[in-house]
């Protein structure tokens, strides 16, 4: 039992960081019908801010910021500069993917060329444990978890209560159509892309922290994780992205427990494979 609930603690944590990355990329993937797979490359450049202000003496959580907002700049210059002329340009679906796959690698060799190829860390105490029994987290894990659950009810209140939030929504269902209405499409696709650069920043930061050490290719894997999830609960869908980090992190934590730490990712993907054959839509996808 204790075991179990050390690994449902771990879960929540993992689908904490997943959670924020997840709804970044489903933003992006819904409003501008791209599959940013240097998502995850744009989370390590991020933490790498956050370490470079860390390192000089400032709190991490101050650095934080200066990730989202690093993450929130970067997204929108390779959404204006690579992807949208692609996309005026007609290029296919696979063609963009390609593109993504491109930019990783230049950004991740890149990035290791000036930072080099070994890990860093945070200077962060974790602080006391708190919890009972064996489901025991430190504070710093509690923080993540805050940090999750403040920006899910951030984004719930954006897209149910405000005009942007609405406008994304109509937007990502028929971008022709919420032009001919009156919504500036344009503008709406790129303040998704600065508010899921935010997204991106603060999960790159989260990631290294709960990572504990990371470099520069560190997030390849993460962003299997984050595929699984924005796809078992359903493409394109912020509600959906929520619910399958949940489900992937959770599932991921106890077959490290009780199966192996290395088949993490293969239990994601079995995961996705049958909901993918159960419901191809996802969880929270439309069934036609």
């Amino acid at each position: 039992m204790s075991l179990l609930l050390a690994s449902l603690g771990f879960g929540l944590v993992t689908a904490a960081v997943l959670a924020l990355a997840t709804v970044g990329f489903t933003l992006q993937f819904a409003v501008t019908d791209v599959l940013n797979l240097a998502f995850g490359a744009v989370m390590i450049v991020a933490a790498y801010v956050a370490y470079w202000v860390n390192q000089a003496g400032i709190s991490v959580w101050l650095g934080l910021v200066a990730a989202a907002i690093v993450g929130s700049l970067l997204s929108l210059v390779l959404n204006r500069f690579i992807y949208a002329p692609f996309q005026r340009r007609r290029t296919s679906s696979i063609a963009l993917v390609i593109v993504a796959l491109g930019l990783t690698l230049i950004l991740e060799f890149g990035l290791q060329a000036f930072v080099g190829g070994t890990s860093v860390s945070y200077q962060l105490a974790q602080g006391p444990t708190v919890g009972s029994g064996g489901f025991q987290l430190t504070v710093v894990q509690l923080v993540i978890i805050a940090l999750a659950l403040a920006a899910m009810v951030a984004v719930h209140a954006l897209l149910t209560f405000t005009r942007l939030g609405k406008a994304m929504r109509a937007t990502a269902a028929n971008r022709s159509l919420a032009r001919t209405c009156g919504i500036r499409s344009d503008r709406v696709v790129t303040v998704t892309w600065l508010l899921s650069g935010a997204l991106c920043g603060v999960a790159g930061t989260v990631f290294a922290v709960d990572a504990g050490s990371f470099n520069a290719t560190s997030a390849d894997l993460f962003l299997v994780l984050i595929l699984a999830a924005a796809f078992l609960g359903g493409p394109g869908k912020a509600y959906g992205a929520m619910l399958g980090a949940l489900v992937i992190g959770l599932a991921t934590e106890v077959s490290a427990a009780y199966i192996s730490p290395a088949y993490k990712d293969v239990v994601a993907f079995v995961l996705l494979f049958a909901m993918l054959a159960w419901r191809p839509t996802g969880l929270l996808g439309d069934r036609a």
